[in-house]
């Protein structure tokens, strides 16, 4: 089986179950609650995020369309520790876990193609937590902007668009730095004319320019 044809057999078996709708900012799990089942985002943009004793948000993901959360409890049985929100106004489908579960035990590549999706997400955490760790503040904007754009890039002509409208605030959530460095790395980025923001969409403009930007010393 290829993967197109395990994508369309996960969509035909959530659209089995009830189909959810959230407006965006609207909590959709918070710490310690127990899910009601497993989410499979149809449409919009989902995040999960973490939040300090200071009340600072630091978002570990970002879910786009075809991804389903939460991995954690459903795999492991593991307490959930983070928030799940709507970036945007966003449809999901919910199914039990042990239907979802004997879903995936039924066919071996169903469960490939899943644990994949699931791999490609931590894939990106990591290249993050890496910039995190060692990159100055230009270096980690260049490099989130990086990953947003291969993980929702849409092609413009010449130009990138990330699909996603976001805030300073969002971004700074993203970097785990003050919403004020954002707006003044930003900045840079634009008087280089590497990125442009319309209506709070991400442009990219010069995509291996901003590579460079990102490379680490």
């Amino acid at each position: 089986m290829d993967r197109e044809e395990s994508s369309r057999k996960i969509i035909d078996f959530f659209e089995n179950f009830r189909l959810l709708h959230y407006k965006k900012g609207e909590i959709i799990l918070r710490p310690f609650e127990t899910p009601q089942g497993v989410f499979y985002l149809k449409s919009g943009y989902v995040r999960l995020y973490s939040v300090s004793e200071d009340g600072q948000e630091l978002s570990l993901i970002i879910f786009k369309p075809g991804d389903f959360f939460p991995v954690i409890w459903l795999i492991n049985n593991t307490q959930n520790e983070y928030y799940v929100d709507s970036l945007t106004s966003s449809s999901l489908l919910l199914v039990p876990k042990d239907k979802f579960l004997q879903f995936i035990h039924r066919d071996k590549d169903i469960l490939f193609e899943l644990t994949s999706r699931a791999l490609t997400r931590l894939g990106g955490l990591l290249e993050r937590m890496n910039y995190l760790v060692y990159g100055n503040a230009g270096q980690k904007l260049a490099s989130i902007i990086l990953i947003l754009v291969e993980r929702f890039g849409e092609k413009k002509g010449k130009e990138i668009e990330i699909p996603i409208s976001m805030t300073h605030k969002d971004i700074a959530a993203l970097l785990g730095v003050a919403r004020e460095t954002v707006s003044i790395e930003l900045k840079k980025l634009e008087r280089k004319g590497l990125i442009e923001i319309k209506n709070r969409h991400l442009i990219v403009k010069k995509k291996e320019l901003l590579e460079k930007e990102a490379l680490l010393s």
